[in-house]
């Protein structure tokens, strides 16, 4: 797909083109430049300035199951295969953050709920994005901003675990995000009123 894209220093405008999906069962190195950034980014060739593309863009992942669709428009909320999960996102940073989260091993729903508690044990109104995870008996690592800096922000496993338990005995919240679902913080948030 051909997209007209201007350039955050120069103004000069150019096209990128950009494939639509990525099966990262059949292209595996394409995962890795989703998973790093790099496959949303493009070089101006007049003052090679880096910029970043927003595009719709489909992540398949057929071997876990995994359908991450970025798009601002409204979707079919019903159109992913059975046994999948798939997951609407708005941003680059939230498919990233999203393929973070799955490459652990590890349920978005958990996650989202540490970063609320979490975010409420700060005493912070901070958005909390998942980084990397060192396993059951290690940490999870969250960053956020402040002050113009990221802060990275570790908090033990049984955090994870704990959250896990919580959502076992409110089985209506993960029930909700069946089909393509947004599972965010404002998503989450709903049911914690």
């Amino acid at each position: 797909m051909l997209i007209a894209a201007n350039c955050s220093r120069c103004g000069a405008q150019h096209t990128a083109d950009v494939p639509q999906s990525v099966n990262v069962a059949a292209s595996p190195e394409l995962k890795i430049r989703v998973r790093n950034g790099d496959f949303f980014t493009w070089t101006c060739p007049h003052c090679g300035a880096s910029n970043l593309l927003k595009f719709p863009f489909l992540y398949h992942d057929p071997t876990e199951k995994l359908m991450l669709v970025l798009t601002d428009a409204p979707v079919n909320a019903e159109a992913v295969p059975e046994g999948y999960t798939g997951r609407l996102v708005r941003s680059v940073g939230d498919l990233i953050e999203k393929v973070k989260i799955f490459d652990c091993g590890l349920d978005d729903i958990v996650i989202e709920m540490c970063k609320l508690i979490t975010a409420q044990e700060l005493g912070k109104d901070v958005a909390l994005k998942f980084l990397k995870s060192d396993g059951a008996d290690g940490e999870m690592t969250f960053t956020y901003p402040e002050n113009g800096q990221m802060e990275l922000l570790a908090v033990g496993f049984n955090v994870y675990e704990d959250c896990a338990g919580i959502l076992a005995r409110n089985s209506g919240i993960r029930d909700s995000a069946s089909g393509l679902a947004e599972v965010d913080q404002a998503w989450l948030s709903r049911f914690f009123r």
